[in-house]
Formats: C-alpha cells, sequence, structure tokens
C-alpha cells in the first residue's frame, strides 16, 4: 500500500485552506498566481487587499475573488490565514497583531516587522493557539530558516555568515565581472528589477542587518535590536578595488556576520560591511541578485544555503511554502530554545583591513601615513599602485595587519587630516575565509 502524500490531498482532510492576501505587489502577484494555478486544490484565495484597487486588479485570476482597498473586511472574513506583503513596520504591524487576535494564522516576507517585533508577534499567535510564519523574511525561495531550527537543531550553532542582499551582490559582482562604475552597476540593478528606486536601504546595509537580526535569533538563539548591528555602505567601492583585490586573490562582497562568544560572558560580534573575501571562499562565487548563508556549528562545521534569495516567484515558493505547513499543521517556524541575551553585541573586530588612498602625488606620502600608522601599533603588511594613473589623482592600496576596528577608526580620523587626499580613504576589513 502506497503511503499517503499530504500535497495529494486538500488541508483538514478535504477542505481547503481560505487565504486572505494583504499587499499584489510583485510578490502577491506571484503567490496570487501560485495559489490559483498551481495549488488550487489545496487553497481557496478569498480576498485581496491593496491601495488604488482599480489600477491593481487583474482579470486572470477567478472571478469569485474579492478585492478590497479594506484590511477589515479581510479581517471580518472567515479567512483561515492571512498573508501579509505589504513591507514595513506599520501598518503591517497592527495588520498582523488584529489577524491574530480574530484567530487567523498570519504569513509573512516581511523582515523588518519579524526582526522589531518578532518575539511578540510569535507569543501572540502562541497565546491564540494560531501560527506566524516567516520563512520568506529571509534568503527569498532558500528554507534557511526551517534549515536552522529544524535540519541543524541537534547543534549548537555559534556563527552565520554570508550573503543576504542580492542587490548589493548583483552590483558588486557587476563590477567585478565588467567593470563598469557603481552607478551603472546600480541603474542596470533597478532596470532589472532587483534594485528599488530609492534602494538606501539596501546599499546602506538596512536589509541585510534585519535579516541578520532575525538569523541570529533563530539560528544562535540570541535576542539582538538591529541598532546594535554595525552596518557600513558598499557605496564607496569602486571598480579601482576590485583591480587591488584581485592582486590579492581576493574579491569583495557585502558580508553579514554574526558571532557567539561565551568566554567571559555572551558576547555576540555583529556587523553588515563590504569585506574582501578570498577567492577560496564560496561566497566569492556568488554572483548576481543570489544569496548564501553559512551555517557554523559545534559538531557538524559549516553547513551552506544557497540560491535566488529575492525575486516575485522565489519568494512566492516560500510563502506557499509556509500556507502548507500551516494546512498541515506542522511545527512552525518559532524559537522555542531558550533566547539568550549578550551582554555586549559589538562590531568590533579584529582583523587585516585594506585601505586606498586616493592622492595628490609627492615625496613622502607613503612615510607620513606609516608613521601614523606605527604610533598606533599597526604593521603594514604590503603597498600596492598600479602603473598608469594620473599624478592629479593617484590610487594606491596599504595592507595592514590584523587590527581593532577601533584603532583603526582613529589611523583614518588621523590620516585624513593629512593634505594629500583627493577623496577619503576607503578602508575595507580582510576576512580571512
Amino acid at each position: 500500500m502506497q503511503p499517503r502524500n499530504p500535497f495529494q490531498e486538500p488541508a483538514g482532510g478535504g477542505r481547503k485552506l481560505r487565504v486572505g492576501l494583504a499587499g499584489f505587489g510583485t510578490v502577491g502577484r506571484s503567490v496570487a498566481k501560485s495559489l490559483c494555478n498551481n495549488f488550487a486544490d489545496h487553497f481557496d484565495l478569498t480576498h485581496i487587499c491593496n491601495r488604488n484597487i482599480g489600477q491593481k486588479k487583474v482579470d486572470w485570476l477567478p472571478a469569485h475573488i474579492r478585492w478590497t482597498e479594506s484590511i477589515e473586511e479581510v479581517l471580518a472574513a472567515d479567512v483561515d490565514a492571512v498573508v501579509e506583503l505589504i513591507g514595513g513596520v506599520q501598518p503591517a504591524g497592527d495588520w498582523v497583531r488584529r489577524a491574530l487576535q480574530s484567530g487567523k494564522s498570519v504569513v509573512t516576507a516581511n523582515k523588518h516587522l519579524i526582526a522589531e517585533c518578532g518575539p511578540e508577534l510569535t507569543e501572540l499567535a502562541r497565546k491564540r493557539g494560531r501560527r506566524i510564519e516567516f520563512g520568506a523574511a529571509v534568503g527569498g525561495g532558500i528554507p534557511v530558516l526551517i534549515g536552522l531550527q529544524e535540519g541543524l537543531a541537534g547543534d549548537r550553532l555559534y556563527k552565520i555568515a554570508g550573503i543576504l542582499n542580492g542587490t548589493c551582490n548583483y552590483i558588486l559582482s557587476r563590477m567585478e565581472a565588467t567593470g563598469v562604475s557603481f552607478d551603472a552597476a546600480l541603474q542596470e540593478a533597478q532596470n532589472l528589477g532587483f534594485a528599488e528606486a530609492d534602494p538606501g536601504e539596501d546599499l546602506e546595509g538596512l536589509d541585510a542587518r534585519s535579516k541578520l537580526v532575525i538569523l541570529t535569533r533563530v539560528g544562535l538563539h540570541c535576542q539582538v535590536r538591529s541598532e546594535q548591528i554595525l552596518c557600513r555602505s558598499i557605496s564607496s567601492i569602486e571598480v579601482i578595488d576590485f583591480a587591488y583585490a584581485r592582486e590579492l586573490n581576493c574579491t569583495i562582497r557585502q558580508i553579514s556576520l554574526a558571532q557567539k562568544v561565551t568566554s567571559g560572558g555572551l558576547r555576540l560580534f555583529a556587523s553588515v560591511q563590504p569585506a574582501l573575501i578570498p577567492m577560496s571562499s564560496l561566497t566569492a562565487h556568488v554572483h548576481g541578485n543570489q544569496n548564501l548563508i553559512l551555517a557554523v556549528g559545534e559538531s557538524v562545521g559549516e553547513t551552506v544555503f544557497s540560491g535566488c534569495g529575492a525575486g516575485g516567484d522565489p519568494t512566492a515558493v516560500a510563502v506557499v511554502s509556509d500556507l502548507f505547513s500551516i494546512a498541515r499543521n506542522t511545527r512552525p517556524i518559532c524559537v522555542s530554545t531558550a533566547i539568550e541575551f549578550p551582554v555586549e553585541v559589538t562590531g568590533e573586530f579584529t582583523l587585516p583591513h585594506y585601505v586606498r588612498f586616493t592622492v595628490r602625488d609627492r615625496p613622502g606620502i607613503v612615510a607620513a601615513v606609516a608613521t601614523i600608522l606605527s604610533k598606533h601599533g599597526i604593521n603594514i603588511d604590503a603597498v600596492l599602485q598600479k602603473p598608469g594613473y594620473p599624478h592629479s589623482r593617484l590610487p594606491f592600496v596599504i595592507t595592514l595587519e590584523p587590527c581593532s576596528s577601533t584603532v583603526m577608526s582613529s589611523v583614518l580620523e588621523e590620516i585624513g587630516h593629512l593634505d594629500f587626499h583627493v577623496q577619503p580613504p576607503v578602508c575595507i576589513p580582510i576576512l580571512l575565509r
């Protein structure tokens, strides 16, 4: 006798899961299409809520769907689950709370909301006997959260690192591969729909930071606030930096990193910033809008999750998968292990550094820089200078032996007062693996 396949019958042994959808943008359209075309035997999409619904309404969805601009109508309806895809902390937070309080489960792709309010909303869902699922909030279609919580539950994870923002990765990998400028690569990303018209949250690291907060809570069982995590922009990176990185057998990516250290009390080292990474690293070979998350545990070592981390269709896969989880009533994505609160959260890493100077060339520049570095106890590892650049705007690079980021900041401030700079120095940490 063949074992029963849970996908061969509707949820509840005969009744479809009734779904209300809040948000009909890129992801919302993909979710609606998937529910109505691919999984109509399992789900009944009854309501779609969005602003300016007259401009959003389409004729390729079933006629019975109720289109509305009122979330009140969705919350009052007889739906089993509300899918929240409007983004932002408000009004999405109020909608999610009210959905849970009214006896509905929730699926959301809202990374900012879960980063800020995840524990509160998870507890509310538990008290109401309902579910809140947020697998789509990190990694798009990559099942990283369920992988961390379920697949690696038997290990003690102490480090999570990787590439969490497809926009930044597209820009940096295009600059690396084709030599286009930062602005040109950003324009390409916007034209292809990989970057917003206002890409600030991506470029400054705020998008990846919210995802790192969630990963830290689910994977490392540490509670941290977004504002505690160091963020640095990728916007200072230029094509010349990739040329020098190649000289060091490295490339440049925006890297999100969280690492627990338990000696002397629990501390969390966490940051989102551009970094030089060796070409031997898996992250060096992540191109386009792909994501890669590396989890490191005491027993299993390194586990890698990679795939399409953004876009309507991949994110819709995660949303629909969460709806299947609710329909089957399997254990939700929520942190059941005791959560720890670090005594310190810091971006104070001790690492080698890459510093690019752009100067009006004259004798004594390297000596002046070396004097300040020596005063702060920092050793020079190498000095690199490519030929062919004008003396009025000459780039050169100094790589430094490991030093703390606080000391490095003081050094750069002092060096920045010297009068030969054409633009401020660009400093990037070098990850050793």
